[in-house]
């Protein structure tokens, strides 16, 4: 299925999206998405033809537990009233914890690495069969960006992602910026990658800004797309002509003009590489995937075990591996062994700064009642709270753990943020006439 040239689509820039020529297809954050009510904009673009997919981010497929139901009920609802060719998601654990390791189910809330072990290919394939089962389209998964690997891994990503199609069929998103990331967070050579993974199961490409600092790239989402990535486009490009690319921005989103520029780029880098050639894609069995293959032998993607005994089953140990890395980054225990400590503590900052930055978001009330403190009063409530739910649950915690010690200091502002909690909390939200009451009487207070 060829798509062509796509950019994601945000609501800070529906307008831009509907206006930039040449734009054959758009994908849209599936969980921000509300079947029952798409926005105008996207249903003015599917009018004219163009296509729109849902790409998940809270499947959780490379977590240790089986994917949930309802997540992957609503996932199918949205590919249905998009009209989707196709849905994705990433290969990527966002929670861990709960009934598996007999301890509280920690959420991330965000992407983290999957061990590229034999156990972690076992759990994921299952995952992926028990997705593809539920999913009224095909799924394509999406490689990771990382800060931090994992100790004694037993394959390279290209061989991971090479044992995935092989044994679920499954299509591939590959990133060439996150590729670029785990270069020169991780020292991987993303020719490697592109030499081993099944470039024939790409179904689109995505193509992403960020930035490096102290040594360390932040794939940001949030700043243009520079050389290097596009350097890795034109090494994928040189393997194969992928069906569809897209340019992802999630933040900082820059003027029309500067959005069309980066298209236009990514149009000249595919136009100026060199055709599919020399290089086949999948690696022979004389190569690094052929040794891997050697070792482990074929095996089918059937049903995980789980542990019986003393032994634990491939669910189990990696349960316990992803539950130990998460509760080192969210709640400040002990760093597993033989991970880097450094690249463990860069990681729990970004993530605490991601859970202020979209708290901030989904709760824009909380910002402006507590004032210029926010974020250093969210930053010191998360190293102490992870969080067990959602980022709406979150900020209700946040604002709960505020007035339960006495702040914001100011007694306008805690009055304020009290009610703004109270509303949220009680069992039915309060009448629209409550509601203007209780605005005009803050608004009095303001004065």
């Amino acid at each position: 299925m060829e798509l062509g040239i796509g950019i994601g689509w945000r609501p800070e820039i529906a307008d831009a999206v509907e206006e930039l020529p040449g734009v054959d297809w758009v994908e849209v954050v599936a969980e921000n998405i509300c079947p029952g009510h798409l926005p105008a904009a996207l249903t003015r673009l599917r009018s004219r033809g163009v296509k729109v997919i849902p790409h998940g981010v809270s499947l959780g497929l490379g977590g240790a537990d089986r994917p949930s139901e309802q997540r992957l009920a609503d996932l199918a609802e949205r590919a249905t009233a998009l009209g989707a060719p196709l849905v994705t998601e990433h290969i990527a654990f966002v929670r861990a914890g709960g009934v598996l390791t007999a301890s509280p189910q920690l959420e991330a809330g965000h992407l983290l690495p999957v061990p590229r072990t034999w156990d972690a290919l076992k759990v994921l394939c299952e995952n992926v069969r028990i997705a593809q089962d539920a999913l009224p389209v095909p799924l394509a998964l999406e490689n990771i960006a990382a800060l931090i690997s994992w100790p004694d891994e037993e394959l390279t990503e290209g061989q991971f992602l090479a044992e995935l199609v092989e044994r679920t069929g499954v299509r591939l998103l590959i990133d060439v910026a996150n590729l670029h990331t785990n270069h020169v967070n991780r020292g991987e050579d993303p020719s490697v990658a592109l030499d081993e993974l099944p470039v024939e199961a790409i179904a689109y490409v995505h193509v992403a800004g960020g930035i490096e600092r102290d040594g360390v790239w932040h794939d940001t989402h949030a700043h243009p797309v520079t050389q290097p990535v596009l350097d890795v486009l034109t090494e994928l490009r040189s393997r194969v002509s992928p069906p569809g690319v897209l340019l992802e921005r999630d933040d900082d989103f820059p003027p029309a003009a500067e959005l069309s520029a980066e298209l236009t780029t990514i149009r000249a880098t595919l136009a100026a590489a060199a055709p599919a050639g020399s290089h086949g894609g999948r690696s022979t069995a004389s190569g690094p995937r052929g040794e891997a293959r050697a070792h482990e032998g074929p095996k089918a993607c059937g049903q995980v075990e789980t542990g019986r005994g003393s032994s634990p089953a491939p669910r189990e140990r990696v349960a316990l591996d992803q539950t130990a890395l998460l509760s080192a980054l969210v709640a400040g225990t002990p760093a597993p062994e033989g991970f880097d400590s450094r690249r463990l503590r860069v990681q729990s900052r970004a993530l605490a700064a991601k859970r202020a930055d979209v708290v901030a978001k989904v709760a824009p009330e909380l910002p402006e009642i507590v004032g210029a403190g926010y974020r250093a009063e969210y930053l010191a409530y998360a190293k102490s709270r992870p969080m067990r739910a959602g980022y709406r649950r979150d900020a209700l915690d946040f604002a709960e753990q505020l007035l339960v010690a006495g702040r914001p200091a100011d007694d306008n502002a805690r009055r304020l943020l009290t009610r703004w909690w109270e509303e949220r909390v009680a069992p039915h939200p309060p009448r629209r006439s409550t509601r203007l009451v209780r605005a005009a009487r803050a608004a009095l207070v303001r004065r």
